[in-house]
């Protein structure tokens, strides 16, 4: 089995930290780098969404990717993965709500406001809008819903809601202003989750490196 990620990506640290954490690399799973890859025919050809992570079975079981479906087959594969994702089905639809949450609501608003510093173009006026919108409508979600009476969402313990969610508040530190009105609240949650798995520390830093050195167009723009 192989994992196929982007090392510096938010997307790809989620689906890491469970591998890490899981000691999934003694028990046969390959980590691959796949930068600069995913647009090779090989790649395409296991993918043709060409995006990471990607988690390939080998033989004809073929491959997904999405950062939460991987998360959620690794944790029900392996032992120790119900600590991440557990068996009880209320909880799991939780889960399985923070997850799409993420993907249909969270993430979108990001474009504009982070993939400025990996050379896409972006629209500063929709990038302001889109973080209005992070901090009226999804900020509130996550801190009076997900964590109204806990540490973690729907979890006083960790799962992989929390590694789909708060690895993303990373990429707002490459404009400081923005992150600077980031809700307390939120900080402090991306920094429990960012804690709560050390041995994924080097990706987490990575990204956090990343963010903070841009100096590109956009870096020292208001919210």
């Amino acid at each position: 089995m192989k994992l196929h990620v982007l090392p510096v990506s938010a997307n790809s640290h989620g689906v890491l930290a469970i591998v890490k954490a899981l000691g999934l690399e003694d028990k046969g799973l390959e980590i691959v780098d796949a930068m600069g890859k995913t647009r090779t025919e090989e790649f395409i050809a296991m993918n043709p969404c060409h995006c990471c992570p990607t988690l390939e079975f080998g033989g004809d079981k073929g491959a997904i990717w999405e950062s939460c479906a991987c998360m959620r087959t690794l944790c029900q594969l392996f032992e120790g993965g119900e600590k991440y994702y557990p068996k009880d089905p209320i909880m799991r639809g939780k889960i399985d709500l923070v997850c799409d949450w993420k993907n249909t609501s969270l993430y979108p608003p990001f474009y504009h406001i982070a993939y400025v510093m990996f050379g896409v173009a972006v629209d500063e006026a929709k990038a302001k809008e889109d973080f209005k919108k992070l901090c009226d409508e999804h900020f509130p979600v996550l801190l009076d819903t997900f964590l109204k009476d806990t540490k973690f969402c729907y979890s006083d313990t960790p799962t992989i809601a929390d590694l789909g969610v708060a690895p993303l508040f990373t990429l707002i530190k490459g404009r400081p202003k923005f992150w600077a009105a980031v809700p307390e609240g939120v900080k402090e949650y991306h920094a429990r989750v960012i804690e709560a798995f050390p041995e994924a520390d080097e990706y987490f830093k990575m990204l956090d490196g990343f963010a903070t050195g841009f100096k590109g167009d956009g870096a020292d723009a208001e919210p």
